[in-house]
């Protein structure tokens, strides 16, 4: 849609700048409406595509770095193709009409960008207000199948309050204490990255007693993401964390103590990370 504009001289500038507006306004809802109609009959050949075809190939060994791909590591064999966050969300956003099925798809795809954006899709699906109850169990089923496919800190984290923790918020939480007590090394993280949907509604308990399994755990992307929700909990009532620190502090690892009690005065945190008995 071209716009000839030879014809604005003749109007006052004010005047210039509402017709510009307007021609702006029918051009945006022009392509809108036709990326709705293209929305509705897109698959997910054409969601992967698009996702790849937005890429920055030049960012995929600093990703790759940055996730800790190399053997050994905590994301070993991932593979990256440099989609950045604002784009995938941007991109996803017109493909939750797919299935969960077709999710499960993406989300099982050895590109961490197309897990992600898979990720994306079943959370706003589940947030949609036209979601209803059994909808929202089939996400959070097809959530809990592939949690061997959630495999790095960053979908987790995205995903895991949003998903497990909403899921769970007025229900039993048992699967958390069996994520944290048996599971994988994401397993655990979501058991109590999901909390923090519970210490926002002021509901620290689960919290506090996942924290307790994982306290002692060697990796510290566990030991972090206890440390996290501890300051969390912190932000909202410092006596809760104070009173659940004060008789294990002195045998936290300091990875953890050092998250948990970020948001401390420099002389509290003094103390507590040089183990001084208050």
């Amino acid at each position: 849609m071209r716009i000839k504009y030879f014809y604005l001289s003749a109007y006052p500038a004010r005047k210039k700048q509402k017709i510009l507006a307007l021609h702006r306004h029918k051009l945006l809802s022009l392509q809108h409406n036709n990326r709705t109609l293209m929305t509705k009959t897109a698959t997910i050949h054409d969601f992967e595509q698009e996702l790849i075809s937005n890429a920055h190939p030049e960012k995929i060994a600093i990703l790759s770095s940055f996730f800790k791909t190399a053997p050994g590591e905590y994301g070993e064999g991932d593979r990256f193709i440099g989609l950045t966050v604002p784009e995938n969300r941007a991109i996803a956003r017109h493909y939750t009409h797919l299935s969960c099925d077709e999710l499960t798809t993406l989300l099982r795809n050895p590109i961490h960008e197309i897990r992600l954006a898979a990720l994306l899709c079943l959370i706003a699906k589940y947030k949609s207000r036209r979601t209803d109850e059994a909808q929202r169990q089939s996400i959070f089923d097809t959530y809990i199948s592939n949690t061997a496919y959630i495999n790095n800190w960053d979908l987790v984290d995205l995903s895991a309050p949003q998903i497990v923790g909403e899921h769970l918020l007025h229900t039993d939480r048992s699967l958390l204490y069996r994520f944290a007590s048996n599971g994988s090394l994401w397993e655990q993280r979501i058991a109590i990255v999901a909390t923090y949907t519970y210490i926002r509604n002021n509901d620290f308990d689960d919290t506090l007693a996942i924290a307790d399994i994982l306290r002692t755990h060697p990796h510290d992307l566990i030991q972090k993401a206890v440390g996290w929700m501890l300051r969390e909990v912190g932000k909202r009532d410092k006596q809760v964390l104070i009173d659940y620190l004060q008789p294990r502090y002195a045998t936290l690892p300091r990875t953890l103590l050092r998250y948990a009690i970020e948001k401390f005065t420099p002389d509290e945190r003094k103390h507590y990370m040089q183990r001084n008995i208050f």
